[in-house]
């Protein structure tokens, strides 16, 4: 039920919104050379491992850039080495972060077994951007193989798997070099990567292989992994000592400090802003304390007795200078080393495994020795299980059971011949959804191997999803080959299920990194292949460059088109016979034209791959409406859930609710940040009132100046006032006609922002104020700041001048000059601007308190005052050329040409400086103000593996609520969590009960007083019935009884004065209601049928 919660404060920002005006730039001569690729600087070193891997993409070539330095490359550049391409990478970088990328573009990567498992793993880790991947495999393509890699046809039966693999892989990331081996690989050659996958090789072979790269120096990352069926395993090895430099990927953890005691152990107080996650042995640095300076040593500190707003520490702080305050505590993260044992050991004594379901705690035991039994079984027979033989059953029984018997005291009681029945039908078939999981898991442990970010799983892994096979019985010949792409699947399923796949009609909303995984994985599957069947996808969203890193189906040069279209022709490229119908129209209530009635009572199964809350609550109420399964999942970085919503067995997605986001109090945002996302939200804010909506309101004015007088004049508060006050600041006292109007307007921007402002806070409120009780003003968590001083020497000064300029001029039109990036003429620009003196004003109102939320206060006279700014504003306008309009600029955060990161990071910064906060790049700044949702391919493939398990169930359509399981999931830590579904609420009254899935119907449209009859007759009496927001129907109100006689549908068109359409054939009305003891019945949306 809480799964979800984890992605609540993000999810809600992960629709897709098209572009505004994307890549556009002033319409002049000279202004080509504002508009730049971003690239952050490079090494010589990294520069000459990118040129030796032959990339393009991605990587930057520093020959022929050694011009003069600009002033964006002067106020960013924090002395790192940087060769990350950020438009393509950026939601990738906001979960690794730039050393971790740079590990793994530097990293050599061997794939071996180019099956849909092989394949997967290839496909995560190319998108993901390793240096190289070299693909291995001996054998050749065969039909069998369609059922699992999205890269074979039917053209390439009998070519040899990892060529016929190489170019389509090649496609997902040029900046990549993938390579072939298609010989035996011999020991020495793995010497050549630093980690090394096997998919399909024997326990003797992989032992062999795994003592080279265990004792190799360095060692080799190793890793097995394999799917037989619905089940799989994964081992790692990455050598005798690995270092794991961040165990989990979370921020540090930090607290403000209230108060520290003189004591032993010394009792450390937060404010209660946020509460503390410390744990227990953490290790905790101070900084910035007043008074008790002596933990200001940078000397990690232990953590003991912690408590969500308290600690204390091991040190005797008895003689320690007496606490004053401020202060800031911060988590030190520790390295972890793990010690793994080779293969040959680990088999013996496997150790803890990772659990994934606590129903099956007692599974993984088991299946370490079926995996190993396998092995025998195809060693000894040279081939692997015939599906349905009993013989073959009987056998690898045999062979596990003697296993079992010859582990002496460790021996399992039960060895389960009905599980081991099932492994052994399905072991030659590698499925897909398993495929997809595995490849996800895999993938992620390969990149943890090569850069040290997040817990390598340690070392087994065994899961299986044995509910997703049909309920009933599978005669033995339903799982002989049709000679078809899907034989591989019908071994493991049946024909008869196979069938049902095929004729399944399946809505899939949206197209994204989600979309794009599930349609390749439903075309794979042969969902909505058949005659019967039909797929369609909808997306309202255009490709750009930050997908592609995630969403494979798409290429570069598909950047601009539409996502479902495009998505559409690559899954048709995978499997032509699927029946696919792409839409770009986003899914609501105001295209119920579109996904009307009919076209949701005709669908089999709603699988979302949506990235918002608000869509996801609507597809909810759809499929509840319907009655329609609907498979809903969600990434966030390396965390994945799954959540199965089926009709009568399980409580709906809208059934539980995550709180909302807790937001900063407007003054703490205004006047009194403490930290940098106070700023980087101050930044946006004025960003937008500033080059939005200012120019947006005066273009609004200047449209119709007489219309807007009179709405403003009826407002007449202190809201319509401001607005009034700033158009004609912008039009009037802030106009630039030129481009060094603009250099006058930024560099008297900063003035106020960051010297004036801040002289009139310290002014207002003095460093030794105290508040009404007494107690000091500018105590925790309040930083008292200090003014800027303007220096054309600081880089960053000089570019908030300069990003400020170029958006000013845009939204005047102004042309922008090419010498605005030239430190040089920009500081002899600026030292033109006259700065006036500043004089702090006595009466100048400052809002302190938290529950504020506004800064506009009202006043007795504004109307009077409205009226004069009408009357200045009417002036202002007869000055201006004729038909003259401002350009508003909406924010686009994945632009990096347009100037619009560069003000907010620049804006944020200078604050952060104003407050000694420390300050961010303007990557961390993307992330932070445009509320960027970290992602990776490989959660998203897992989790899409998870759900299309899970679709098995759905389309069999005989499975109990105990058969299907929900998921949440960390890559990172390695963490699995799967349980069953909850149980919907069930309403009992008298001898009926229902739930939140049931609707009653009604047909031949009642009048009001059936309705009425129809519900008393069921002990129901009803007082109210409305339709949306409109009351038809009221006992307590005698005029309602002539409506008596009234149908239902008429009720609705006369009272509600609502148009029902062609497409409409019904109306919903909630009826209040209650039993004969007077007490309140929440029963069922009713549906009144009148066509």
């Amino acid at each position: 039920m809480g799964i979800r919660r984890v992605f609540s404060s993000l999810s809600h920002y992960m629709l897709p919104r098209k572009r505004a005006g994307e890549g556009e730039s002033v319409n002049v001569s000279d202004c080509e050379s504002v508009k730049r690729q971003h690239f952050v600087c490079c090494t010589e070193k990294s520069n000459n491992q990118a040129k030796n891997s032959s990339s393009g993409l991605g990587i930057s070539n520093s020959s022929g850039n050694c011009s003069e330095p600009t002033v964006t490359d002067m106020a960013f550049d924090d002395g790192t080495p940087c060769d990350i391409d950020e438009d393509l990478h950026s939601r990738q970088l906001a979960v690794y972060g730039r050393e971790t990328m740079r590990r793994l573009f530097a990293s050599n990567v061997l794939v071996s077994g180019m099956q849909g498992l092989g394949v997967e793993i290839a496909k995560n880790l190319i998108l993901a951007g390793v240096k190289s991947v070299t693909l291995h495999d001996e054998g050749t393509v065969e039909l069998w193989d369609l059922s699992s890699n999205f890269v074979f046809t039917e053209k390439d039966l009998g070519k040899n798997r990892a060529l016929a693999s190489v170019q389509k892989l090649q496609e997902l990331n040029n900046a990549v070099t993938v390579l072939t081996l298609t010989a035996k690989l011999t020991k020495e050659q793995l010497s050549d990567f630093q980690a090394v996958v096997f998919t399909d090789i024997n326990l003797d072979n992989a032992t062999e292989f795994n003592d080279y790269c265990h004792n190799h120096q360095p060692p080799i990352a190793f890793i097995k992994t394999e799917v037989r069926g619905l089940f799989g395993s994964a081992f790692c090895d990455f050598g005798p000592a690995f270092t794991v430099v961040d165990v989990d990927g979370e921020e540090p953890h930090t607290g403000i400090i209230a108060s520290i005691s003189n004591d032993n152990p010394a009792l450390v107080a937060c404010v209660d802003d946020e509460r503390l996650e410390f744990q227990d042995g953490d290790l905790v640095v101070f900084s910035e304390v007043r008074g008790m300076t002596e933990l200001n040593d940078g000397k990690p500190r232990k953590v003991k007795s912690a408590r969500p707003y308290s600690f204390t520490l091991e040190d005797d702080t008895t003689n320690y200078g007496a606490y004053e305050r401020g202060g800031i505590v911060t988590q030190v993260k520790q390295p972890k080393v793990l010690n793994f044992k080779p293969l040959k050991e680990a088999l013996k004594d496997a150790g803890d495994f990772l659990l994934s379901d606590f129903s099956k705690f007692d599974r993984p035991p088991l299946l370490h020795l079926a995996f190993q039994a396998l092995d025998k079984f195809v060693s000894e027979l040279g081939r692997y299980p015939v599906a349905g033989s009993e013989e073959d059953a009987q056998k690898l029984i045999s062979i596990t059971s003697n296993m079992n018997e010859s582990l002496g005291d460790g021996k399992l009681d039960d060895i389960n011949p009905k599980l081991l029945r099932h492994f052994t039908f399905g072991a030659r078939a590698v499925l897909n959804p398993m495929a997809a999981m595995f490849g996800g898991i895999v993938g992620q442990e390969v990149m943890k191997a090569c850069s040290g970010k997040f817990h390598p799983l340690f070392q087994f892994f065994y899961f299986d999803s044995v509910e997703s096979l049909p309920t009933e019985p599978i005669d033995p010949s339903d799982f002989r080959p049709l000679n078809t792409r899907y034989d591989a699947q019908i071994s493991v399923f049946g024909s008869k299920l196979q069938k049902k796949l095929e004729d399944a009609k399946t809505f899939v909303v949206g197209s994204g990194a989600l979309g794009c995984e599930f349609l390749k994985n439903l075309a794979l599957m042969g969902v909505s292949c058949g005659s019967s069947g039909k797929l369609t996808i909808t997306d309202d969203d255009v490709i750009e460059k930050s997908n592609l890193s995630r969403q494979f189906l798409f290429r570069d040069w598909n950047i601009g088109q539409p996502k479902s279209t495009v998505a559409a022709s690559a899954a048709l490229a995978i499997n032509p016979n699927l029946h696919i119908e792409a839409l770009q129209n986003r899914v609501g209530s105001e295209t119920e034209n579109v996904f009307h009635d009919t076209f949701w009572e005709n669908i089999s199964v709603v699988v979302n791959a949506l990235d918002n809350v608000n869509a996801r609550l609507y597809v909810d109420q759809r499929c509840l409406y319907f009655q329609k399964p609907l498979l809903e999942s969600g990434t966030l970085g390396a965390k994945c859930n799954t959540q199965m919503v089926i009709p009568h067995l399980t409580e709906n997605y809208g059934a539980s609710r995550d709180p909302p986001e807790k937001q900063a109090p407007m003054c703490t945002v205004h006047s009194f940040p403490h930290n940098i996302d106070h700023c980087l939200t101050w930044a946006r804010s004025e960003f937008e009132g500033l080059l939005e909506k200012t120019p947006a309101e005066a273009n609004a004015y200047l449209s119709n100046p007489a219309e807007y007088a009179s709405v403003t004049r009826n407002a007449g508060d202190a809201q319509a006032r401001d607005n009034l006050e700033r158009v004609i600041e912008c039009l009037d006292r802030e106009r630039c006609e030129s481009f060094q109007d603009c250099i006058t307007w930024a560099r008297l921007k900063f003035e106020d922002y960051f010297a004036n402002r801040v002289k009139q806070l310290a002014f207002t409120f003095p460093e030794d104020a105290a508040t009404s009780t007494g107690a000091p003003f500018w105590s925790a968590p309040k930083r008292f700041p200090r003014p800027l001083q303007f220096s054309t020497s600081d880089p960053s000064h000089l570019h908030f001048i300069m990003a400020g300029s170029i958006l000013r001029a845009e939204t005047f039109g102004i042309p922008i000059p090419d010498w605005v990036r030239n430190p040089k003429k920009l500081s002899e620009a600026i030292d033109q601007v006259i700065v006036p003196d500043f004089q702090p004003r006595k009466d100048a109102k400052i809002v302190t308190d938290e529950k504020a939320t506004s800064l506009a206060t009202a006043s007795v006279d504004d109307d009077a005052v409205i009226n004069d700014l009408i009357s200045k504003l009417e002036k202002c306008w007869q000055a201006l050329p004729p038909n003259f309009r401002m350009k508003p600029i909406q924010f686009e955060k994945d632009d990096d040409t347009n100037y619009h990161m560069d003000l907010i990071a620049a804006l944020a910064n200078m604050r952060a400086r104003n407050y000694s906060i420390p300050e961010v790049d303007k990557l961390k700044a993307k992330f932070i103000a445009g509320r960027i949702i970290p992602a990776i391919a490989t959660s998203t493939a897992m989790a899409t593996g998870l759900v299309c398990l899970e679709l098995y169930k759905v389309i069999d359509g005989s499975h109990k609520v105990e058969d299907y399981r929900n998921t949440f999931a960390n890559l990172a830590l390695p963490l699995f969590s799967i349980a069953e579904p909850v149980a919907p609420k069930v309403v009992k009254h008298q001898d009926m009960s229902w739930t939140v899935w049931d609707r009653w119907i009604i047909k031949n449209n009642p009048t009001l007083r059936e309705l009425l009859k129809w519900l008393s007759d069921k002990g129901l009496n009803a007082y109210s019935i409305s339709f949306g927001s409109c009351l038809l129907y009221n006992s307590m109100f005698p005029r309602h009884k002539d409506r008596m006689d009234k149908k239902i549908a008429d009720l609705v068109r006369d009272v509600a004065k609502v148009e029902l359409p062609a497409y409409r054939n019904h109306v919903d009305v909630v009826v209040a209601c209650e039993d004969d003891e007077d007490n309140d019945v929440d029963i069922p949306q009713i549906s009144i049928y009148f066509r």
